[in-house]
This record gives structure tokens, sequence and C-alpha cells, in this order.
């Protein structure tokens, strides 16, 4: 794949890595948003193994107040004993076996989608498959009904355009500010439905994640309402839009490495190192953020305290001082340590479920529609966010 394609998807420009941009400096300042940003592998990976150097807890350094009770159960913004607390209680039920066990309806849901697009030369991939299955999947999983599914969309998404970009400038504080409200605002519609289906679920279990996340127990402690209500609000954006990103990152790369998809297509074998080459090549979270406890040299630069860190894990999986010619496509290479998924501790607690998904997606893809590929004639629209890079619209055609 050459570095001039991703300017037809209109991609972020702060993804500078997809047009094939490496700064001289891995870690640079920036003054206009006060904030540093990592573009380094090395580096990157030293902030996310060391969280008692490097805090997960950012939210102290933002321009406004952020209500603590909304995001309790946020195990991404925690740093140990309380995260690894928090972890051993959620993995307690979001089992291995809980995702495995969900194959053969990811599949079926997989197929009913495609039907009503059945015979139609294009369509709309986002809309038809790649929102609409991790959605219902999560739901299922969760308990939710399936007609809250376009409410959960219009929260979750307004939660995603409102949380960037990542400033901390007086100058730009006060449109900050509205961001961030914004943010509160649909956290807190989102918290206030999962509070009353969780609530639900205390009188009548049922056999669903909200229930066993209610139940879960390590050392005689459970969950608070808060906590659970926290993390179902997590796995319900993060599975679901990371599978959404996923899905439509791994035709866009296939559409552009023509041979790549060929392999594929005769060689199932492949499709997981697809997925993985994909979660490297175009990962769906380019960023993720630390706040600096303590005065650090990092990259050859001296970092103080209480400072913003931007690590941009899409830029450091396209580092040449850990990856062979970064900047192609190419599913065969190995090992392929990417980070797309984060690290140590913080290691996204619901890969398993997106690499589940994207597998038996693409295989159905595949048999169903072998020719399936990127609309020549419309071009993807990406989603505006600095921490999210895929599209929110892909027109495709089958033929």
């Amino acid at each position: 794949m050459t570095t001039s394609i991703p300017d037809r998807w209109g991609t972020h420009p702060d993804h500078i890595w997809l047009r094939g941009i490496r700064p001289e400096q891995r870690v640079q300042f920036d003054d206009k948003r006060g904030l540093w940003h990592v573009y380094g592998y090395p580096e990157a990976v030293e902030i996310l193994s060391d969280p008692k150097v490097y805090s997960s807890d950012t939210a102290r350094l933002f321009p406004i107040d952020i209500d603590e009770s909304l995001h309790e159960g946020d195990v991404t913004h925690m740093d140990p004993p309380e995260h690894t607390k928090m972890r051993t209680l959620i993995s307690s039920a979001f089992t291995p076996k809980v995702v495995a066990d969900l194959e053969p309806r990811i599949r079926a849901i997989t197929h009913e989608l495609l039907d009503e697009v059945e015979g139609q030369d294009r369509f709309e991939f986002v809309k038809a498959l790649a929102f609409p299955l991790p959605v219902i999947v999560i739901a299922e999983l969760l308990g939710l009904p399936a007609s809250d599914r376009e409410l959960l969309k219009d929260w979750t998404y307004k939660i995603t355009e409102s949380k960037s970009p990542f400033t901390l400038k007086d100058s730009t504080a006060a449109e900050e500010k509205t961001n961030l409200q914004v943010f509160d605002e649909m956290s807190r519609k989102l918290n206030d439905y999962l509070l009353d289906h969780l609530t639900e679920r205390r009188k009548r279990p049922r056999e669903d994640l909200l229930t066993r996340l209610v139940q879960a127990e390590v050392d005689g402690k459970r969950l608070t309402d808060n906590e659970v209500a926290g993390f179902s609000s997590i796995v319900l954006f993060a599975g679901h839009i990371t599978t959404t990103l996923l899905l439509g990152n791994t035709l866009l790369c296939l559409d552009a490495t023509p041979d790549e998809a060929v392999l594929v297509r005769d060689d199932r074998s492949r499709v997981p190192a697809v997925i993985e080459e994909t979660l490297r090549f175009l990962s769906p979270f380019p960023a993720t953020s630390r706040a600096t406890t303590e005065t650090v040299d990092l990259g050859g630069q001296k970092v103080p305290a209480d400072q913003m860190l931007v690590v941009w894990l899409g830029a450091a999986n396209r580092d040449e001082r850990q990856f062979e010619r970064p900047d192609v496509f190419d599913p065969s290479r190995d090992p392929n340590p990417h980070i797309g998924f984060s690290r140590s501790s913080h290691y996204c607690v619901g890969a398993p479920l997106a690499r589940l998904e994207g597998r038996v997606a693409l295989n159905v893809l595949l048999d169903r529609l072998p020719s399936l590929g990127v609309d020549p004639d419309e071009s993807p629209v990406f989603f505006p966010a600095m921490d999210l890079a895929g599209a929110c619209v892909l027109p495709v055609r089958t033929v």
C-alpha cells in the first residue's frame, strides 16, 4: 500500500504517520495544545508499562471538573491498586469462555445483516454491517434491548465526538469546556440508562453480562452500582466502536492491496494475520493519554511532572525501529508486536471479542461477497475524532 492512498480516505490531519511522516523528535511539546506528543514505539511501551510514573488518571489535568460518579468503573483511567482490583472483578465475569461462546451467534448475525443487502451491487458498509454487528452482539451480551440500538449509537457517537481533541490550553478552553460538558451530559444519560437495567438485574437476575457483573465477587467484595454502570459503558462503547472501525479498516486495507485480498480469499488460515496487520497498519484507536507524576527523561526530552502525554499508538505501530517496511500492509510479518490494543495492565479487556468478530465477519464476507471492495465513485468518510481512525461512512460495491 502506498502512503498516498490514505489521503483519499480523508484521514485526520493529526494522523501524520498515515501520510508517511515521521517526526525527527519522537517526543514533542505542542505549545498550541499545552501537551506532549509521543510518536515512538519504545517510548510508548515505556509509558504504558509504568503506571507509577505515567498515570492513567488524566482527568485532573482537564480544564473542567468531571463528575467522577459517572466514571467509577472506567478502568481506562485507573491506576494500581484500584485498577488491579477492578480488572480482577471484571475478569471473573468477562471470561474467555463467555467470549468464545459468542462465535455461533456472531456468525448468524453477520449472515442476517448481509441477507438485507443481498443482490445489491452497492451499499454503505458501516450502516449495513460494521456498526450493527458489534452493537447487537454487545447489547445481547449485556442483556440490553435490541430496540435501543439507535439510542445507544447516538449516545456513544456523541461521547466519541465530544471527548476529542486533546487540549489543555487556555486559549481554547471555552471550546474544550463545551466538548467536555457534552461528554459529561451524554455519559450521564448512558450511566442512568445502565443503572436502571442493573437495578432490575439485582431484583431479577438473568443469564447476561450485567447480571454476572452485579454478582461478581473477589475476597468478599462486589462492584458498586456506579462501578458496574461505568464498566458496562466502557464495554458498550469500546466493544462496538472498536469492531466497527476494525471491520471497515480491514476492508480498506485489503481493497488497497489486491494481492493480499486474493491470498486471504484463497487461504482462510491467513484471516487472523490480516486482522493483526490491520490493527497495526490502521490502528482503530490510534491514541491514548497519560499524565506524568514526576519529571522524566523521555525520548531525549525532559518532561516535567503533571504533563499530559498523548501516546500515538498508531504512530508507534509505524516506527521503523520496531517494524521493517512499516508503511507496507504485510499480513505475513512475524512477529507483529503491535500495540493497537495498548500494552501491559491496560491491555484492552475487549480485545478477544473484537478479534473474534473481525475473524468471523471477514470469513463470512469472503464467502458471500468475494468481489466486495470500496466504491471508487464515493470516498469514505472518517470519524473526525483524534483518537479514532476509521470510516463512519464506507460506500462499497459488490461487483
